[in-house]
């Protein structure tokens, strides 16, 4: 299944009362819900939403900084002057208060050229958050689909077993009535009644899972599906893909491969940054400063009254680093061996992709194989059940072979229902590797 991001997130739209009322939610509803409210999507649009925080502020690494101060200070002193002429001698309280006030900038002009890796890591940063948002919308595509179609496959089972039993039942009747004839064997009538209700335990055992896997799909959701709620009636495979349309640029549809060579581009950027650290930095000072003095009272004659004084101060300030215990050189080394672990790790990761497709399409072609050999059997099964069934009532077969047809027809709906199960499994794992899943 290919969908838009665009449709899926208008399908929230579509997901009305009148739709809930009915009990059955569509498939494109429930992607459009999990896309909107499920707990994994949320989150990793938070991680975009920092990342996307730290680059727009990142232009504040090419401003200077400008920071202001003021202050006021009451002094009260006891002061005792003494002299050569003791008749000038003075002591007593002197009072004085001080305020002073300025503002200092301090620009960095150059560093290395660090400021402006700085500016385009955390740029890349923010792309690759946007990279791992659609991963996660990719993969969780792939859950609600594979969920929801689960959730279908038990229905389908419950559906087979009604048609089972229905036939089980009709078995108990007819041997009954053999029974109470003197034209059948007891042993028949307990074996008839042992298999129904073993597909009754098996009928209630069904609902509960169908139950479970709705819960599951639900906190896929946010939690946003009504308590309860029917899907669709049947699976929809999609029987034509090629491997081509798979592994066609598949490096540049993988959603995974993107992030990681993301990865490997802000290791380069962090390299470039400690490189930076071998260059001096040129930075900027400037400052302007007012200070006054109100002196209450003097004890010192020749002491002022007031004293003011203000003015600015500018200049320049180089740095250059000679020895610093080899941190630079460390720094650096370790920026180049974290550059080439990235580049392993992508070599890895598309290896793994790779196969993983070679895979999944080897299960996809088997599954759909499979299913068209399914599909006719289920025809041969049920024309075979029926014409066991008929001879039964005629008496001419025994109650080993009608039974024997009926597990078939039980045997060959379960293959079916789980081929189909299984082909839509593997065609979503494809879609989902190959990033097509999002458009």
């Amino acid at each position: 299944m290919k969908l838009s991001i665009v449709a899926a997130l208008v399908a929230v739209s579509s997901v009305t009362f009148s739709a809930y009322s009915q009990n059955r939610v569509l498939l494109e509803e429930v992607i459009a819900l999990a896309l909107e409210n499920g707990y994994d999507v949320r989150l990793s649009k938070n991680a975009l939403e920092a990342a996307s925080t730290d680059n727009g502020f990142a232009v504040g690494g090419f401003l200077p900084q400008v920071n202001g101060s003021a202050s006021t200070t009451w002094n009260n002193n006891n002061q005792k002057l003494e002299f050569q002429d003791a008749s000038r001698n003075n002591s007593g309280k002197a009072e004085s208060n001080n305020t002073s006030a300025g503002v200092q900038l301090s620009w960095l002009l150059f560093d290395g050229a660090r400021m402006f890796a700085t500016r385009t890591r955390l740029a890349e940063i923010e792309r690759q958050g946007e990279i791992n948002v659609k991963n996660q919308m990719v993969n969780t595509i792939a859950q609600v689909i594979t969920n929801y179609n689960n959730i279908i496959q038990q229905k389908q089972q419950l559906r087979a077993l009604e048609e089972l039993m229905s036939l089980n039942e009709e078995r108990v009747r007819l041997a009954d009535r053999k029974l109470s004839v003197g034209a059948g064997i007891k042993q028949e009538l307990l074996q008839a009644r042992l298999d129904l209700n073993a597909q009754r335990t098996q009928f209630i055992n069904q609902q509960a899972t169908m139950e479970q896997l709705k819960n599951q799909l639900n906190v896929l959701v946010g939690m946003k599906l009504p308590a309860t709620f029917e899907v669709s009636d049947s699976i929809e495979i999609n029987l034509n893909i090629t491997k081509e349309e798979i592994t066609d640029n598949i490096e540049s549809k993988n959603f995974l491969l993107q992030s990681i060579r993301q990865d490997m581009s802000i290791a380069k950027l962090q390299q470039r940054e400690r490189f930076g650290e071998y260059f001096p930095t040129v930075s900027f000072g400037a400052a302007y400063n007012y200070s006054l003095t109100d002196n209450k009272t003097l004890i010192n004659p020749f002491q002022s009254l007031t004293s003011r004084s203000h003015g600015y101060n500018y200049g320049f300030t180089v740095g250059v680093p000679i020895l610093n215990n080899f941190v630079t050189r460390r720094n650096v080394q370790q920026a180049q061996i974290n550059f080439n672990r990235q580049g392993l790790v992508y070599d890895q990761q598309r290896a793994v992709v790779n196969t993983s497709i070679q895979n999944a399409y080897v299960n996809y072609d088997n599954a759909r194989k499979v299913l068209l050999i399914e599909e006719e059997n289920i025809l041969l099964a049920k024309e075979n059940a029926n014409i066991a069934m008929e001879s039964f009532k005629r008496g001419v077969s025994t109650f080993i072979e009608q039974r024997t047809a009926q597990q078939s027809l039980e045997d060959a709906y379960n293959r079916l229902i789980n081929a189909r199960y299984l082909a839509k499994v593997a065609e979503t794992e494809l879609l989902r590797l190959s990033g097509d899943l999002l458009k």
